[in-house]
């Protein structure tokens, strides 16, 4: 491959590793539920809606953004792109406080059964990432889309029905996801498959869990 053809195709893996980041998973998730889903949404006022998904911003991808950049700038991390493993530890266990409150949230004011195996789903992916990062790099990346694929899983089961379009959607990221991250050299096959099934097996055992 030429360096003219390697510099596109660069710049479109990084694109795809921002766009598809795991930090905007949570509300991928969300708003492909109101999609696929409406059911579960009717009856609550549009105001209350919005509140959730405005929670969902704030505690998925507002605070975990400011605390990378709090972390960057007091010198605890090195990039807010935490190729160093050890630099992953701080931001997921602040990740993990912030998850756990949508979902308790999610719980106490009786949200859709959907909407709390997917919040609770997070909460446990993100402990799985943390327990496997103290002692060697995944991909917190394929965790994420895992998340996603396994959340679209839960809702066939909970719908009792195929859900073509959002399954290939999500599987199509999740294509994306492990292409772009492996020819960036990010993380090894190993760390991305690793990454991917974590993030899928917390949804189904948090629809397990709360089912």
């Amino acid at each position: 491959m030429t360096q003219t053809m390697a510099t596109p195709l660069r710049f479109l893996a990084n694109a795809l590793s921002v766009l598809l980041h795991p930090v905007f998973m949570p509300l991928y998730c969300c708003l492909l539920m109101y999609q696929v889903a409406p059911e579960y949404f009717s009856g609550i006022p549009q105001k209350q809606l919005t509140g959730w998904l405005g929670m969902m911003v704030i505690n998925t991808i507002m605070f975990p953004l400011l605390l990378l950049a709090l972390l960057k700038g007091l010198g605890f991390i090195k990039s807010i792109l935490l190729k160093d493993v050890k630099e992953r530890v701080i931001p997921l266990i602040g990740v993990m406080v912030f998850y756990f409150w949508p979902y308790l949230v999610a719980k106490n004011v009786h949200a859709p059964e959907a909407a709390r195996i997917l919040l609770l789903g997070n909460f446990w992916g993100i402990i799985a990432v943390f327990m496997c990062t103290i002692f060697f790099k995944i991909s917190m990346h394929t965790s994420g889309v895992g998340s996603a694929l396994g959340f679209v899983l839960v809702l066939c089961i909970l719908k009792a029905s195929f859900l073509p379009l959002a399954l290939a959607l999500v599987s199509a990221a999740a294509i994306l996801v492990f292409w772009a991250r492996r020819s960036l050299g990010a993380h090894s096959w190993k760390e991305l498959w690793i990454g991917f099934a974590l993030g899928l097996s917390a949804q189904i055992g948090a629809l397990l869990y709360l089912h």
